[in-house]
C-alpha cells in the first residue's frame, strides 16, 4: 500500500470504453463487493456482457475510500490494461482525491504529475478540491505548485482556481499568503469577483488585525462591489471583539442603512453600537430614524433596547418597549423575559416581578431566537445563562417560561442566604 502505483508504465490516460468509470474504483463495503466487477471484466473479455450492464448502480464517492478499498482499486487499476481497458482523466482524478483525503499525499502528487506530464488536466472542480484538501492540512507548498502548473497549462481555469486558493488560505488564517494570490491574479489581468472580495474582507476580519480588515474594506468600495451580509457580519463582530463600537457605527453608515437586502442587520447593529455604550439618547432616536425609514422592528431590534434598558434600570422605558413589541405583534423570547427578571431581581424588586410578567404568557415553552451577536456585544444576563443550562437537558425540552423563572428565583434566595460556620 505505501508503495504507489508504476502509473507510467502500467497506465495511459485515454478515453475508454464507458465500463471503466469512477464508480468501479471505490465501493462502501468491503473488499469482496469489487467481485461483481472483476466478473463483469471476465465477461466482456468473453464478449458476452453488454456495455450497459457495466454502470453500477452505487455512487461514487472519494470522501468515504478505506485504505483497503484504495489497495483493492489498485490491483484492479494493474489489472485493466491487461483485460484491454484503459482509465480516463476521470478515473484517475478520483483515485488521486481518495490518495489525498487519506493523508496520502506523495501518491495524490505522483498521479497529478502523470496527468500534468500527458497533457490532461482534472476538471476544475477536482482541482479545487484537491487544493481545498492541501490547504486544509498545510501543505501550501503543493498548492503554489499546482496552481504555478495550471497557469502554464490552461489560462482558462486561472480565475476559478485562483479564487479558491484564496479562499482555502482564508481558512487557515494565512492572509500573506492571500494577498500574494491577490496581487498575483490582479497583474495577470483578472477581475476579482464579488464573492472572492467578500471573502477577502471575511477571513481579514476573522483572523486579521482591525487595520487590515479596513484595508480589505477599502479595497471592495474602491471595486464597487457591495459587501454581502456575511462580510458586514464579520467586519460587525471585528469592531465588537475590539470594543470600537464608535467606528462600527461609522461603517454601518457607510455600508448604507437603507439597504433592504439585509433586513433589519444594519439597523440592529447599529442600535447595538449605542446600547453597547449605553448612549440612550442615540439610541432612542436611532429607533426612530428606523421607524421613520420604513423599516419593522423585529425581536433583536427589541431585546437590544430591552438589554440596555435592563442594565441601566429603567424600568418604564422596558415596559413601553415590551408593550410596544406586543403591539407590532412581535412574540418574545427568553432574552426578553431575561431583561424583566434581571432588572427586577436586581434591585430586589422580586415583589413586583409577578406583575412586571403579567402581560407576557409565560406557559409557553422558552425559545432563544435573537441574533447571536447580540450576545457578543452586551453579554448574557444571569437569568439566561441558568435557564440555558435546562434547556439544554435532554430529557425534558418543552421548559416553559414559567418554571424557569420559578426556579431562578429559588436560585436567588438561596445565593442571598449567608451561612457562617464555625
Amino acid at each position: 500500500m505505501e508503495t504507489l502505483l508504476p502509473l507510467s508504465t502500467t497506465l495511459r490516460i485515454n478515453t475508454l470504453h464507458p465500463m471503466v468509470s469512477p464508480s468501479f474504483l471505490q465501493r462502501s463495503g468491503s473488499a469482496n463487493k469489487f467481485l461483481p466487477l472483476k466478473r463483469l471484466l471476465q465477461g466482456k473479455q468473453e464478449g458476452n456482457v453488454d456495455r450497459h450492464d457495466a454502470y453500477m448502480d452505487c455512487p461514487f464517492s472519494s470522501n468515504t475510500c478505506t485504505k483497503s478499498l484504495l489497495h483493492v482499486t489498485e490491483e484492479l487499476l494493474l489489472e485493466m490494461p491487461y483485460k484491454g481497458f484503459l482509465p480516463d482523466v476521470s478515473t484517475l482524478s478520483t483515485l488521486m482525491l481518495c490518495y489525498a483525503n487519506k493523508g496520502l499525499f506523495s501518491q495524490a502528487q505522483c498521479i497529478w504529475d502523470e496527468m500534468f506530464n500527458s497533457s490532461f488536466l482534472p476538471s476544475v472542480p477536482i482541482i479545487s478540491e484537491l487544493i481545498d484538501v492541501y490547504a486544509t492540512s498545510g501543505h501550501f507548498d503543493l498548492v503554489s505548485r499546482i496552481l504555478h502548473q495550471v497557469r502554464l497549462r490552461n489560462h482558462m481555469m486561472l480565475p476559478a482556481i485562483y479564487a479558491q486558493t484564496i479562499s482555502c488560505f482564508g481558512k487557515k488564517g494565512e492572509l500573506e499568503l492571500m494577498e500574494i494570490m491577490l496581487t498575483e491574479m490582479i497583474a495577470m489581468g483578472f477581475s476579482v469577483d464579488s464573492v472572492t472580495q467578500n471573502a477577502f474582507v471575511i477571513y481579514s476580519s476573522n483572523f486579521g488585525s482591525v487595520a487590515q480588515m479596513e484595508v480589505a474594506y477599502a479595497r471592495l468600495k474602491s471595486s464597487r462591489i457591495l459587501i454581502e451580509e456575511e462580510g458586514i457580519r464579520a467586519v460587525s463582530s471585528a469592531y465588537i471583539r475590539e470594543r470600537k463600537f464608535y467606528s462600527l457605527g461609522k461603517f454601518l453608515e457607510d455600508v448604507g442603512l437603507g439597504r433592504r437586502n439585509v433586513g433589519n442587520l444594519l439597523w440592529n447593529l447599529l442600535l447595538l453600537s449605542f446600547a453597547a455604550n449605553f448612549k440612550m439618547k442615540s439610541l432612542q432616536r436611532t429607533f426612530v430614524r428606523m421607524v421613520e425609514g420604513g423599516f419593522h422592528p423585529d425581536l433583536t431590534t427589541f431585546n437590544i433596547r430591552a438589554l440596555a434598558f435592563a442594565k441601566m434600570s429603567l424600568f418604564w422605558d422596558l415596559h413601553l418597549s415590551i408593550e410596544h413589541m406586543q403591539h407590532e405583534g412581535v412574540v418574545p423570547d427568553l432574552v426578553t423575559y431575561g431583561c424583566i427578571v434581571d432588572a427586577y431581581l436586581e434591585r430586589r424588586l422580586g415583589k413586583n416581578l409577578e406583575f412586571a410578567l403579567s402581560r407576557l404568557d409565560t406557559d409557553t415553552p422558552a425559545t432563544i431566537l435573537t441574533d447571536g451577536i447580540v450576545f457578543d456585544a452586551m453579554g448574557k444576563g444571569d437569568f439566561h445563562l441558568s435557564a440555558e443550562a435546562f434547556l439544554e437537558f435532554k430529557d425534558k425540552r418543552d421548559w416553559t417560561y414559567k418554571q424557569l423563572i420559578k426556579i431562578y428565583q429559588k436560585k436567588k434566595f438561596r445565593s442571598n442566604q449567608v451561612f457562617w460556620n464555625y
